[in-house]
């Protein structure tokens, strides 16, 4: 039986497998307590779902749009089945929830929680990490500009970045707080820390990337300075300027969220982990972590979305 076979085969029995054991976990009788045939069946699902995804990576059809929705669908399937292990596995085995609550806990918690979310959201994310993002990549480029334009600074600025960026956030968090207050002003100051050197170290990487063939080029044409840079060495130096926007649209979020753990008003994702944390709702901790997880994530994704469309005629992206 061929790979593609065996895949569409077992694919929806393992689905409906699943779909059968969540149900039978969540009995009286059998959560917590579970017999060896229960777990036996969890095990054959794990096998079955392994040769399953295997068929389904291999798989490659004709038609460009179902080939592109089956690769799409062998990760959401992976994860898919990775929070059933977790339910099943949580549930099954009656850990408590102070330890590790179940991802149905976590989800019915995350949906009672919105007007919750949604603030905290809206301090940490849209107020802290934008600004600071903006603000922090915004600098780093225009000194990589500047230090590319006036050598004394590239060769002061370089070691100085990679001496500021191996500081730890939780060093610089504490310091922002003093001297610019609780409020989400601080933490985009760390953040402007934190995103400020990659910005100026992959920047002024990119701006050497150009060849001395296509330098010549130019200087044939008698263009200047600007005029180099501009249409020749900006555009090389692209996938390095977009290499750090997707560095920091995850460091940002971090360091805001690490910055609140050290005084923030009372909103926020580190002020609501910190603080639920110490009353051991571990539910509405692991409903932060997963909101955090979603909004790095579509950040990421969206940056990644304007770097193919800004870079659609690099290497990378040939096919």
């Amino acid at each position: 039986m061929t790979a593609a076979r065996r895949a569409s085969v077992l694919t929806p029995l393992v689905l409906a497998g699943c779909l059968y054991v969540l149900m039978l976990v969540h009995r009286p009788g059998v959560a917590g307590a579970p017999g060896p045939l229960f777990w036996g069946l969890v095990v054959a699902l794990w096998l079955a779902s392994i040769v399953a995804l295997s068929g389904l990576s291999n798989l490659r059809l004709k038609s460009r749009p179902a080939d592109r929705l089956a690769s799409l669908a062998v990760p959401i399937l992976f994860g898919a089945f990775l929070f059933f292990l977790w339910e099943v596995i949580v549930v099954g085995a009656g850990v408590p929830s102070v330890l590790m609550p179940a991802p149905s806990a976590i989800a019915r918690r995350f949906a009672a929680s919105m007007p919750v979310l949604r603030d905290d959201f809206i301090q940490t994310f849209v107020k802290s990490v934008l600004t600071g993002y903006a603000m922090g990549c915004g600098a780093g480029f225009v000194v990589a500009i500047l230090a590319d334009r006036v050598p004394f600074l590239r060769r002061g600025l370089l070691p100085l970045g990679n001496f500021v960026s191996a500081l730890p956030v939780i060093g610089i968090a504490p310091i922002m707080v003093m001297w610019f207050g609780f409020d989400w002003p601080s933490k985009a100051a760390v953040v402007v820390v934190m995103t400020f050197f990659p910005m100026l170290v992959n920047t002024v990487a990119g701006l050497t990337a150009a060849g001395r063939i296509e330098r010549d080029l130019m200087q044939s044409y008698a263009a200047g300075y600007w005029t180099t840079l501009l249409k020749l060495r900006l555009p090389v130096a692209l996938p390095f300027i977009f290499n750090a926007l997707k560095i920091n649209s995850t460091l940002a979020l971090i360091g805001a969220i690490v910055a609140e753990f050290f005084g923030t008003p009372t909103v926020g994702m580190g002020f609501r982990i910190s603080i639920e944390v110490a009353r051991m709702s571990l539910d509405m901790v692991w409903a932060e972590i997963a909101l955090a997880a979603i909004a790095g994530s579509a950040f990421y994704g969206a940056v990644a979305l304007i770097e193919r469309g800004a870079t659609f005629w690099h290497p990378s992206y040939r096919t």
